[in-house]
């Protein structure tokens, strides 16, 4: 949020006039109000270009004449959602939608005589195409916590602690979704604006997907066979494949590997290659899709480690049997697996 803009001297320079709640370990509902009170004294200068490194979430452009003054992009990370009404004494129940993927957060400042009423119905009139509205509000039926919600990056405010100005009937929410084959994405805007100050629009952007694998593994022969002891089957998750494809991408190498070591120290080991895949698209699709997946995995422990293919029977079951729920990405991705299964 705006408060990464302290690091103009000019705004330092009036550090000793920090409102007390801002003084509390955890910023206040108060921060986004004190900001632009600050940023609306300084020289027009101060906000003469964007922040360093920001750039604009590439399927949607800027509103006609704002500026960056806050910027984060994280690969990887949980993005907390409202889709009613925040009342944060006591904390929403069931108000909130939580993803994972790609989050992208940017707070705009816009020239003051731009009303967030304008701002939003441009980017309403601009999503509306491709997107579909899960929640939208304005003013007071947003919740009297709506402001210090966002202000406070989806951390609930300690009691006590009051409402930030911003929190006027000005102000316009909204959440949109827009759903793809590669993950859905979805786009939260919030306008907000005091008399005479200029109009902040915070936009944070979810792209949802799976969280990069391969970066921390346990997985090793010793623990496959331990598995096949005690289950009869093993999930494999560091098997990789583009989305729609079978073609085993390089770096299941190393799974591959363990698989393979597995499988030469019991020669009498005989298992079935099982392919599962999440419920995205159509049932037949995806069981002619996990079938070449299994094949394609049976296929690189014979050609590429000499495991005899008498011993692999492959076989794809797309999503019929699920270990968590499609209803979310992360469930869906841990429903996209190979197994080894003792035949």
């Amino acid at each position: 949020m705006p408060l990464l803009l302290l690091q103009s001297a000019a705004l330092h320079s009036r550090l000793r006039f920090v409102p007390t709640c801002l003084r509390r370990p955890l910023p206040s509902a108060c921060l986004i109000a004190f900001t632009a009170a600050t940023l609306a004294t300084l020289p027009l200068f101060a906000l003469a270009a964007d922040k360093a490194g920001a750039k604009d979430f590439p399927a949607i452009s800027r509103f006609k004449g704002a500026e960056i003054v806050d910027y984060q992009a994280l690969e990887f990370d949980e993005a907390v959602l409202p889709v009613k009404p925040v009342f944060l004494q006591p904390p929403p129940a069931g108000g909130l939608l939580r993803v994972e993927g790609k989050v992208t957060s940017i707070t705009y400042q816009i020239p003051a005589n731009k009303t967030p009423l304008e701002v939003m119905r441009n980017y309403e009139q601009a999503l509306g195409a491709s997107y579909k509205t899960v929640f939208a509000c304005n003013g007071d039926d947003c919740g009297g916590d709506m402001a210090g919600y966002i202000s406070n990056s989806g951390q609930v405010v300690p009691a006590g602690w009051g409402h930030a100005s911003f929190e006027t009937a000005k102000n316009r929410y909204l959440l949109a979704q827009r759903s793809a084959p590669a993950g859905d994405v979805y786009v939260l805007l919030y306008a907000m604006q005091e008399t005479n100050y200029p109009t902040f629009l915070f936009q944070k952007t979810v792209e949802i997907k799976p969280m990069p694998g391969a970066q921390v593994s346990v997985l090793d022969a010793a623990t496959l066979q331990r598995n096949l002891d005690v289950d009869g089957k093993v999930a494999v998750y560091g098997i990789f494949f583009d989305t729609g494809k079978a073609d085993v991408k390089p770096e299941s190498r190393s799974s591959l590997d363990e698989m393979a070591k597995l499988l030469a120290k019991i020669p009498v080991l005989k298992v079935y290659i099982v392919g599962h895949t999440d419920n995205a698209g159509t049932l037949s699709g995806n069981l002619d899709l996990s079938q070449k997946r299994a094949e394609a995995v049976a296929k690189a422990l014979a050609s590429t480690y000499k495991v005899d293919s008498q011993r692999l029977v492959a076989r794809g079951v797309a999503s019929l049997a699920p270990v968590a729920n499609n209803g979310t990405e992360t469930g869906r991705a841990r429903n996209r697996r190979v197994e080894l299964v003792v035949q």
